[in-house]
């Protein structure tokens, strides 16, 4: 990791227009997803058990509070997870969480069918061994992939895992809410949830075996600086030869660890980032085209304009003005 010194260093922007950006990587791509929803489910079980998810298109988390259960996804082989084991699904297809690796087929209840207020009891309580719960994150889904793509389908954190004992505590005060039923409920489960994610996502990014693209590079001496730096500045003009000074490095040096880290070249990837910056701005900012043009890095609208057109395929203006038309449309169903 960077140096205390490192840390605290800015980069003047050559830009006086208010930034678009949090500053901070993880905090600007949480951003960009915009939760829309947080649902909590809970299981309590006896054995025999066994309990079937629907595929989710998001992020779920998990944690076993009690006993232990096997996880299978479609296509998987089964996972054993014991007490205090926290795990994060990426976008997964139907699975199974089950007292044994395999359950008969028929044995599996599904747990929307089963579910009264996102619980399900399975077995006698008086014979319950297992508890389980779960929270379903659903995101905006225009710039989901900036998370999803760089994710595997399982993150695990085991109970024995030293910076497991975080999680632990976060988890005892959610499982408090998910069972409360207290003014702000829904308010406090979210805010909550987003902690625990936090802290998945930095276990993941820390642990031996790397995650690929931007996150996993965080970590990283070099590569981690200019990734902090564009996003702490994502106005300022930026050269190769800067970015490459702020992680210590030669410029030729620079630019292959980041393309073979990130995925894509030092520039590009900040381009791409000003954009993703810029869609979401434009669907939901007041700020004009020229502010928002100054605001990342570009010296003129038409410039801003030339770079949108290239990585979005269209002009700014059409763009915002077809994302507020949507806002506005009557969703089906709706009276």
């Amino acid at each position: 990791m960077m140096n205390n010194v490192e840390s605290r260093k800015s980069y003047p922007s050559s830009s006086k227009a208010p930034s678009v950006g949090a500053g901070d990587p993880l905090v600007d791509v949480l951003r960009l997803l915009r939760t829309q929803e947080v649902v909590p489910a809970r299981v309590h079980a006896a054995a025999p058990w066994a309990v079937r998810f629907d595929p989710h298109t998001h992020v779920k988390l998990g944690v076993v509070l009690d006993g232990e259960c096997w996880m299978s996804l479609d296509g998987c082989e089964p996972v054993l997870l014991r007490q205090g084991d926290f795990f994060l699904l990426n976008d997964p297809p139907s699975y199974t969480l089950a007292g044994t690796p395999d359950p008969a087929p028929d044995q599996a209840v599904g747990f929307r069918e089963s579910a009264s207020d996102g619980e399900v009891r399975l077995g006698s309580e008086a014979d319950e061994d297992t508890y389980v719960c779960c929270i379903d994150f659903v995101f905006e889904e225009a710039n989901a992939s900036v998370l999803f793509d760089v994710l595997p389908p399982v993150v695990l954190v085991r109970a024995g895992d030293p910076r497991g004992a975080l999680l632990g505590n976060l988890s005892a005060l959610t499982v408090a809410e998910m069972e409360s039923a207290g003014v702000g409920r829904t308010l406090v489960l979210e805010h909550l949830a987003r902690l625990i994610l936090v802290h998945m996502l930095r276990v993941h990014a820390e642990g031996t075996e790397r995650p690929v693209g931007w996150l996993g590079a965080l970590v990283q001496d070099g590569i981690g600086a200019a990734l902090r730096a564009m996003h702490a500045d994502v106005g300022r003009r930026w050269t190769l030869d800067e970015l490459a000074a702020v992680g210590h490095m030669s410029r030729s040096a620079f630019a292959a660890a980041f393309k073979a880290r990130v995925g894509t070249a030092p520039l590009t990837y900040l381009i791409e980032w000003r954009m993703s910056l810029a869609r979401d701005a434009l669907r939901s900012d007041t700020r004009s085209i020229s502010e928002l043009a100054a605001a990342t890095g570009y010296e003129s609208e038409s410039a801003f304009s030339a770079a949108f057109r290239r990585v979005v395929g269209t002009s700014p203006r059409y763009f915002r003005d077809e994302a507020r038309a949507a806002e506005t449309a009557p969703r089906p169903g709706a009276r």
